[in-house]
Order: C-alpha cells, then structure tokens, then sequence
C-alpha cells in the first residue's frame, strides 16, 4: 500500500542499472523543478554503456610462475612470439588480431582490425585468460573527456543546461572552458570565497568617496567588497537594505571554479575574474565607472597603476535612467577600440531599455533576462537595443532564480555562502562567460564578431517575449562551435533539439508500459557524453513511474526509478552519456506506472545533442 500522499518534494539519487550482458551501476538525478526547495545533491550521470573496445591488453606471468620456465622465450619477453599468439587468438576467436606493442608495464598490447562489438572483444579476452601463461587480461577501452561537473550544487544550475530555457553551456565544455581570459567585474567587488578565490587576479577600487566605500579611503588597489548596506533615511531610500554581495554573484556566474567537488560551476570555469570595484553604499558615479572601463580595458587612469592584466570582457551588471553620456561612450569605444567585449545588463523595469544607461549606448552588448520557462522574465526591460536574452530567472519559485556565490552576512562579511537571485544583473554574466569562451577559442575574435557570432547562434525564445528581446536565447554551444572551438572538425549541428509532443497515456499498474519515439538523423557518429533528455510528464503520483531512455540500439538508461515521492508530475533535465550509441536512429522514451491507483500522460520530451 502506498503512503499518504505528501506535498514536500525529495530529490532522491537513483540507481542506473546498465543492461548489456554485465551491468554497471550509475547515478542520475533531476535538475530542481519548479516548487522545489534546493536540494544540495550534485548531479549524477547516468551512463549507457562503454564504447567497444579497440583492442585487448595481456599481461604475462613471470617465467618462474609457470611450468614452461625451460622453454624457448614466451610472447611475454619475444616480439616474434607475441606476433604469433595474435595469429593463433585470432583463428581461434575468428578475428584478425595484431601485435601492436608493449606497454611501459610490459604488457602487449594486440589491436583488432577492423570494426567489433564489445561481445566479440570479451570472447578475445576469454581466449587470453584460458592460457595459463597469462596473469590477466582486459580490454582496451577508451575514455572520454567528461565535461559535467561534480561540483555538488550544478545539478540546480539550470539556467546551464535545462533544455527548454538553459543557455547549453555543457556543450560548450569540451570545446573551451576559458583558459587564457580575463573578465573584469565592474560591480561592488569581491568578498572572499572559496569557490572563486583560485580564479581572481589583481582588481582595482575605483569608489572615490571614502565614506561610501566604507574603507576609510579613496580609490585604492584593494577591490574587497565592504557591504553596500544602509538604513532608511540614506541614499534616497525609505527602506532599509542589507549587502547584497553582488559583485560575487556575478563573478560565481561567469567563473566559479568548477569540478572542485563543492558548490556551482562557472560558465568560463577556466577563466579569470578581475574584480573592479565601482559600486559601493548609494552605488556609483559615472566618473568612477568609466575611468574603471578605460583601466580594465587596458586603458591609462591618471594616478591609477597600470593594469598588469587587462580585460578581454568587461561585465557590467549596473545601470540608472538617462541617455548615454559622452563620458560613458567614450570610455565603451575607447575598451571596445582595445578589443575588450563590453556586456551589460539591460535593466529590471519592466520597459523599454532605450531609457537606461549603459544599455542604450552604443558598443555594448546589451542583454535582457528569461525565466526558467523561456519567457522575457517580468522584470526585464526590452525595445530594440536589446541585443540578446540570457536566463536571469524568477525567485518567486524560489529555485527558479540564478545560484551563485555570496556572503551570509547582512552587512560585513561573515562567511562564504550561495544564494539563488534574478535580474538582469545575472543575465549578463552569461552573456560575458560566453564570450570569455569565444575568446579563448579563437583570441582574434573582436568585440564585433563575438557579439555578431552570439546574436547569430542564438535560439528561439521557447516562451513569448513583449516589446522585443533581441536574437533569442543566448546557445552556448553553438555560438563556440561557430567561434572555433569545435576542435574535432565535424559537420554535426550543434545544440539541436529534438522533440516529440505528442500525448502519450501512461497505463496504471503495467510493467510495460508506453513509449514515445523521437527519429534523429543527419548526423555522423556517435551521441554526445551529455546528451540532455527533457521530460515533461504529468502524473498525479510521480513516485509510481519508472523512466528509461531507450537508445536506437536497444540499450537503455534508466532516468528515474519507482520511488516514495508523493508529488505531482516529473518536470526535469536528465544527462546521459550516450558516446557509445550512434546518434542516427529512433530514441524512445519509456515510462512505466507500476503502481495502482494514480493516472497521467506523456506530456512532451526532447533530446538535445
């Protein structure tokens, strides 16, 4: 009998069994749904099986360990002898099996010729291990770079990889990562945290007025964020405001280091952060802000040291009301004339961002936000110098919103926290890590060809957009596919969804259950190792339902297991590696109700390569 239904949702790691003769184990977890709390549970890959092997490593036993310790030299020390088991482990197995060479081990390596099945390499295996000369042997299998991280929040970065609005920046892993860049950080600066601290190099403090900066002195070389706090009755306000830490937001956005084992990832991971401070109690002045622009960039400040490390991206999630000033433009097409990509947030009044600064000046690449859905999130302002949307999200639902790094103090700094967010502000990090990824796979990139490379790769909003949101949604993938990235050289699209809306009823208590195909082709080659399965279904006791995804070969990977979890429907973001399969063929969806008492349907899935 099945316990009472609850309404608090658990997210629960379930356990992937393989099935292709031996069966491995691995884990695969959702992505947070709407209504969530956030779960702290990194996210699992759930794997099919390995590719075929190329070959079989055999390791020989010491001539002291065998009876033949008289004989003439064994395939263990003679090249001849080794050449001649291939040929006899090959008539016996029915392959062409080759002496390729010795390991440092001083194990031989034997190639297959030709193409074979991973059964056929285990028959070759078998035939080495009945001799009793040989210690062991395995196959050579082959590896592949894995590009989802094991950072334990990443599974609640959806605005990364969630296929219907995420910006697909997994698929942009394996192609660049943002070595060799800089992005400055033009916000109220930095406040320690171990999840940024290996990727900040030298900033500068640009607040002028010591008592803002509330460091007891001007501009000064120390960008430490100092809380931009105050109390009602200051900076204009009736209300109090504690720190918000913005500067670190931002900055976890673009490069929060990435496969520590803790926190979030950065979308440009291998990038570095140069926090400029400009924003601190009451916010900022232009004077502060463009002479920052001009230093990150590279640029000379009077009384200011040079930067040893200028900016390739400029980040400025800040802005007021007003026309673009001489002061700004300046400054913009002065970096923007160093090869600095300038990026800025489009603002957070809900109307046209003609009338906010620095969104309407020229040079910049100006960015509007979405929501978890695809929407132009409710906040954002729009018009026609929108240059491109990116996920800011919406904290209604609370996990809806942008995780990142931040203090957990309300005023000065009291220890490294995470906090969910929405704005523009945090749109526009994704738009600069973007292009801190552009820039390190193709450094002569200008600022005019990455923004016309991201507006031209970019997506169709999946949801509506009033008044106007640029290009599209920003696509990670593509977009660095297209800057040079894509090092292997194929002509496979990029990011390309494939969906199936079609209804599907799910039967109540069946151990069959139902299937929704998807046909793929046009593509050469395997599936990605981060294929992203999005499921959509409703069901009015999500706890019953097995999930599979079925591969156009047979094999599958089961997504999600029957389980106690009394909640409404399963809305989530699965990643396989699916580098074993070739991507051309009918994918299914197979989903099983193996309980009785509770109904639902396939609402909708997709795959994204």
């Amino acid at each position: 009998m099945k316990a009472p239904r609850r309404r608090l949702i658990s997210v629960l790691a379930a356990t992937a069994t393989l099935m292709t003769g031996a069966a491995t184990a691995s884990g695969a977890t959702a992505a947070p749904q709407s209504g969530e709390t956030a779960t702290e549970a990194g996210e699992q890959r759930t794997e099919l099986p390995e590719a075929p092997a190329d070959g079989v490593i055999v390791a020989y036993r010491n001539r002291t360990e065998t009876k033949a310790a008289s004989a003439s030299p064994s395939a263990a020390e003679s090249d001849s002898e080794a050449r001649a088991e291939a040929r006899a482990k090959g008539r016996k197995t029915g392959q062409k099996l080759k002496f390729e060479r010795r390991l440092a081990t001083g194990a031989a390596l034997y190639e297959v010729e030709g193409k074979t099945s991973q059964a056929e390499i285990n028959k070759i295996v078998k035939a080495f291990e009945s001799d009793p000369d040989v210690a062991y042997a395995e196959p050579n299998t082959r590896m592949y770079a894995m590009a989802t991280p094991n950072d334990t929040r990443y599974g609640s970065q959806w605005d990364l990889f969630e296929s219907t609005a995420g910006m697909r920046v997994p698929g942009a892993w394996d192609k660049s990562t943002g070595r060799g860049t800089v992005v400055a950080v033009l916000d109220t600066g930095y406040v320690a945290h171990s999840d940024l601290a290996a990727n900040i190099v030298p900033g500068y403090d640009f607040v002028s007025d010591a008592t803002n900066a509330r460091d007891g002195d001007g501009r000064d070389g120390n960008p430490a964020d100092e809380g931009d706090w105050f109390n009602a009755g200051e900076c204009g306000a009736t209300y109090d405001s504690p720190s918000s830490w913005h500067g670190t937001h931002v900055a976890g956005t673009i490069a929060a280091s990435t496969n520590n084992g803790k926190g979030i990832a950065g979308i440009a991971y291998n990038a570095k952060i140069q926090p400029v401070r400009v924003l601190a109690k009451c916010g900022g002045t232009t004077a502060d802000i463009a002479d920052a622009i001009t230093w990150a960039s590279g640029g000379t400040v009077y009384g200011v040291p040079a930067n040893p490390t200028p900016a390739h991206v400029i980040n400025m999630s800040l802005g007021g009301g007003g026309t673009c000033s001489s002061t700004y433009q300046n400054a913009i097409n002065g970096a923007v004339g160093r090869g600095t990509t300038v990026v800025v947030a489009a603002g957070n009044s809900n109307t046209n961002a003609s009338g906010f600064v620095p969104a309407n000046c020229s040079n910049v690449v100006t960015v509007a936000s979405s929501d978890r859905q695809g929407n132009r999130a409710s906040y954002s302002n729009y018009g026609s110098i929108i240059d491109i949307t990116a996920p800011g999200g919406e904290t209604a639902v609370r996990t809806n919103g942008i995780l990142s790094t931040v203090d957990s103090g309300s005023t000065r700094p009291s220890g490294e926290s995470y906090a969910y967010y929405q704005g523009t502000s945090m749109a526009a990090p994704h738009i600069a890590g973007l292009a801190a990824l552009m820039k390190s796979a193709d450094s002569s990139l200008s600022p005019a060809q990455i923004e016309q490379l991201i507006k031209s790769k970019a997506r169709t909003l999946p949801g509506t957009c009033s008044g106007g949101c640029g290009a599209g949604l920003a696509d990670a993938a593509a977009t660095v596919a297209a800057a040079g990235g894509d090092s292997g050289g194929g002509e496979d699209p990029v990011g390309d969804t494939y969906t199936n809306s079609a209804n599907v009823s799910i039967p109540d208590n069946s151990t069959t259950g139902v299937t929704s195909p998807i046909a793929v082709s046009g593509r050469s080659g395997h599936a990605p190792a981060d294929l992203q399965v999005a499921v959509d279904i409703k069901h009015t006791y999500r706890g019953d339902l097995v999930i599979e995804l079925v591969a156009p070969d047979g094999r599958y990977a089961t997504l999600k297991e029957s389980a106690y979890d009394s909640a409404d429907n399963v809305i989530a973001t699965y990643t396989v590696d699916a580098s074993s399969v070739l991507a051309n063929g009918t994918w299914k969806l197979r989903v099983k109700d193996v309980y009785a008492g509770d109904t639902g349907y396939i609402d909708s899935w997709s795959l994204t390569f």
